[in-house]
Parts: C-alpha cells; structure tokens; sequence
C-alpha cells in the first residue's frame, strides 16, 4: 500500500487516473488481493475512489475542498505546537533549530524542493515531540490528501519569505517552552497557508 500512497503523492498517478489492478499487480509484483486490499484503505484515507464496475481511480481535491481540509489541520497542528512547547527537550530544541538552519539556507539558494522536504521534516518532528499520536494520524492523513496544492502553493512568489520567518517563529515559541505562544504562532501559519490558497488560480487545479 506505502508505494502505490507514494506514487500518486509523488504525481506518478495522476488525478482522476484509473488504476487497474491488473496493471497494478504486474507494476508492483504483489498478489491481487494486496492490491484491492491497498485500494481499500487507500479508499479510507480519501485518496482513492471505487466506483462499482468501474474499478478505482485517484481521488480529484478541489481548490476549495483543499482550502476546508487546511482549516481542519490547522487546528490539530495548533494542538500539536502546544504539545510540541510542553515536552520538548534540550536536545530536540538544537534539532528543530538546525532544521532552521538548514531551511534558511535552501532558501537562500532559491532551492524550493529542499525547502518543502525540510518544511515537511519540521511538522514531522513537531508531531513527534508532542507525542499526540491521534493528532498526528489525522494529520498525516489531511496533508496526504492536499500535497499537491501545498507544493503549488510554495511557488507562489514571496511564499518561501514568508513561511520561512513563520516557522522560526514557531520554533522560538516551542524552545520557549510557551505553549500559548506557540499556538499563536501555527496558528498565524496556518492562517497564512489558508490565504495564499486562496490566491491561488483555479484555472489548471483539479
């Protein structure tokens, strides 16, 4: 199930593209009954679409579903940045401020692909720190079903200026150990993430 979530999150399969299972059994070497049990819990995490006697295909987001899903998650993130600011160590404060670092740079350089991995290295640890397992299943499972926006939306000009300066943001608040302050913080990011998909044109989005 992992390689087929990676490839339609890689854009390997496209929105509304169809996924024989034939075609799939021979791709992946696996048994029919892996496959369809995949699509099943693919299906469960809303990027997958069965349809009766016409098999499955890759779930087509909106613009405007995507603009509801990261409403949702910025209110687990919150929680998560809250718990993240009571737990963190020492030791994590030196991680989540190199992977600062490390952000800083490949924005420096224009490197966008560097900068969405380490953005997405930050959450990840964000969610380890807080140890809040439900919020980060669910969150895991939101930002799954919008990957592709998120990408588009980091391209919008300015964005890296932005996001960059709201995640030290967080960072500080989290190595603060400020719980409040911390959830203002993703809160404001989140906010902002909102807003630049908001700007974002429909024409060519799916």
């Amino acid at each position: 199930m992992d390689r087929i979530r990676d490839a339609i999150l890689n854009g390997e399969f496209l929105p509304n593209e169809r996924l024989v299972e034939a075609d799939l059994i021979a791709k992946y070497q696996v048994g029919r009954a892996a496959v369809r049990m995949a699509l099943a819990e693919l299906e469960k995490e809303y990027l997958v679409v069965r349809e009766p006697n016409r098999g499955a295909r890759v779930r087509a987001i909106s613009l405007e579903e995507a603009i509801e899903i990261t409403e949702v998650r910025a209110l687990l993130e919150v929680l998560v940045a809250q718990k993240a600011a009571e737990r963190v160590t020492a030791q994590q404060m030196d991680e989540l401020r190199a992977i600062i670092d490390q952000m800083t740079k490949a924005q420096a350089n224009a490197d966008l692909s560097q900068y969405s991995q380490l953005n997405r290295t930050l959450h990840k640890r964000l969610y380890d720190i807080a140890g809040h397992e439900t919020a980060k299943r669910m969150i895991v499972n939101l930002r799954a079903q919008i990957v592709r926006y998120q990408f588009r939306a980091s391209l919008m000009p300015g964005r890296t200026d932005v996001s960059l300066a709201e995640h030290q943001g967080i960072v500080d608040a989290v190595c603060a150990k400020d719980p409040v302050a911390a959830g203002e913080a993703m809160q404001k990011h989140m906010t902002s993430v909102t807003e630049t998909l908001r700007k974002m044109p429909k024409q060519g989005l799916y």
